[in-house]
């Protein structure tokens, strides 16, 4: 048995649980946090605990991905139904993603929360997060997937509303309660799976009975079509994406990176994971339910893009941004093609990086200036030019400018939707991805733009930024997104294979 598998989520959420139990005791004896927010020696050791937590549970994270082999069976419920974890390719991709990002947000949050209150049950609920989603990740089969998939969403909620206002209190609740409505359509769908699936263990083409699913085809369609609206509300997307632009704002600026780099992508995941390892992609091409999938995620571009352009609040622009990009990878699955199989996922990754890498600099911005609209950062490049070349790196790759890596998952997708089945949808796709980059370019680069080159009657006098932990946190995701993109073979080579035998 391979128990690597699940190691590091044991380490973790220890440490996590651990830092949750001091919180509440410090709570119930009335010992302010206040006071200990003033002890710098408690700070430090606090701090130093979180990284070498973080770093073990990382590393263990990369050795099961990397360095094991085999699954691991937990325990088993009832008859044909497990708990039990593998590492494929699609594991190890989504679960490197996951311990990179929470290395940068870990280290990130160390300085970043110093002007936050309860920082003990930040960094619990951080630590304990990161355990869910490596199991989220490493889940074998569909029960496994959904269990942690609902955990997901009850432990990452305390980080939305961490700050206790009414606006964060409000954003939570709706971040739960979107999350749940979304979870319980996928749930109708996994009923149905079991009973017309030949196991409900992710295998590449799919598991389902064929004589069933010709019996029973459109009562399926149907339950997938219910699946994918519902993985797709915690993707952001359209008609259940409203608690993504409410959540992230309010978040702590390092939980805003976790959940756009990932807690999303939990949504992705769930999608690949069911369409592509559980129903098969050959049962859905062709059908009302691929066109629908399509023009879902096509109108989630769109809206996505247009409102972040309208927006005026940076946090809230982002958010809105991850709306649209999210569903870019929506799209390219719904091709159910391998170029936009492959786009795809090379979008989760360089999206993650990306949007990861703006979320830190906007954090930087507001710990720095207090301002939290995009037109406040005028001139902001005199004082913050590490963090700003950051955000511009960034915001480069997300528009899908050359050499950096948006471009080239951008290029499959759009590749994938030029020669797609459904020509109409494709080309619609291929133009709604265009009109996309220029509005990402409209909201994204003025910032720069202004922030490097405020104009000549400006007078903010030039200062020396320091490299901290916070910007350097933010500057390595931006610097792996151009990595990436000069150097894109290896990630594409490996995407190759972890899709083999899903078309």
């Amino acid at each position: 048995m391979n128990f690597w598998l699940i190691l590091p989520a044991v380490f973790s959420a220890v440490g996590g649980i651990a830092l949750l139990i001091l919180s509440l005791a410090f709570h119930l004896r009335e010992k302010s946090w206040e006071t200990l927010k003033e002890d710098d020696k408690f700070r430090k050791k606090l701090h130093i605990y979180v990284m070498i937590v973080l770093a073990v549970g990382v590393f263990m994270g990369l050795y099961a991905a990397w360095g094991s082999s085999g699954t691991f069976m937990a325990f088993t419920f009832v008859e044909g139904i497990r708990i039990e974890f593998c590492a494929d390719g699609i594991a190890k991709i989504f679960a490197t993603l996951t311990s990179i990002i929470w290395v940068f947000c870990g280290f990130y949050s160390c300085r970043y929360m110093r002007h936050e209150k309860n920082e003990l049950r930040y960094f619990g609920f951080f630590l304990v997060v990161y355990a869910v989603v490596i199991m989220l990740d490493f889940s074998g089969n569909l029960i496994t997937f959904y269990l942690f998939y609902e955990m997901m969403t009850l432990t990452s909620m305390p980080l939305v509303l961490h700050t206790g206002t009414k606006e964060a209190i409000s954003a939570a609740f709706k971040y739960l309660f979107y999350s749940l409505i979304g979870a319980y359509l996928a749930l109708y769908c996994i009923y149905f799976l079991y009973s017309n699936t030949t196991s409900l263990t992710f295998a590449p083409g799919g598991t389902l009975d064929t004589a069933l699913a010709a019996e029973n085809g459109e009562i399926l369609l149907l339950a997938v079509f219910f699946m994918l609206i519902g993985f797709g509300a915690k993707a952001g997307m359209f008609p259940l994406h409203a608690w993504l632009p409410s959540a992230h704002p309010v978040a702590p600026a390092p939980a805003s990176a976790a959940l756009s780099s990932i807690i999303v992508k939990g949504g992705i995941l769930a999608i690949i994971r069911t369409l592509f390892y559980i129903v098969g992609a050959d049962f859905i091409r062709g059908t009302w339910v691929q066109s629908a999938w399509c023009v879902l995620s096509l109108i989630t571009v769109l809206m996505g893009s247009v409102m972040a352009f309208k927006t005026k609040n940076l946090k809230k622009r982002l958010a809105y941004s991850t709306v649209s990009q999210v569903s870019y990878v929506i799209f390219g699955l719904s091709l159910l093609s391998e170029s936009g199989f492959e786009g795809a996922i090379l979008q989760v990754v360089f999206h993650a990086f990306a949007k990861c890498a703006l979320f830190l600099v906007a954090g930087i911005f507001i710990f720095e200036t207090g301002k939290t609209d995009a037109d406040d950062y005028k001139a902001i490049g005199k004082r913050l030019p590490v963090s700003l070349a950051a955000f511009l790196a960034a915001g480069l790759s997300l528009i899908g400018i050359p050499p950096f890596g948006g471009f080239v998952s951008k290029w499959y997708i759009a590749s994938g939707a030029l020669v797609a089945e459904n020509s109409v949808l494709g080309y619609a796709g291929a133009i709604v991805l265009l009109i996309s980059a220029v509005l990402t370019a409209g909201y994204l680069l003025p910032v720069a733009i202004k922030g490097f080159m405020p104009g000549k009657d400006d007078k903010t006098p030039k200062s020396k930024e320091k490299i901290n932990l916070m910007n350097a946190a933010a500057l390595l995701p931006a610097a792996i997104v151009l990595l990436l993109g000069i150097y894109p073979a290896a990630l594409i080579e490996f995407i190759k294979k972890a899709a083999d035998g899903i078309f």
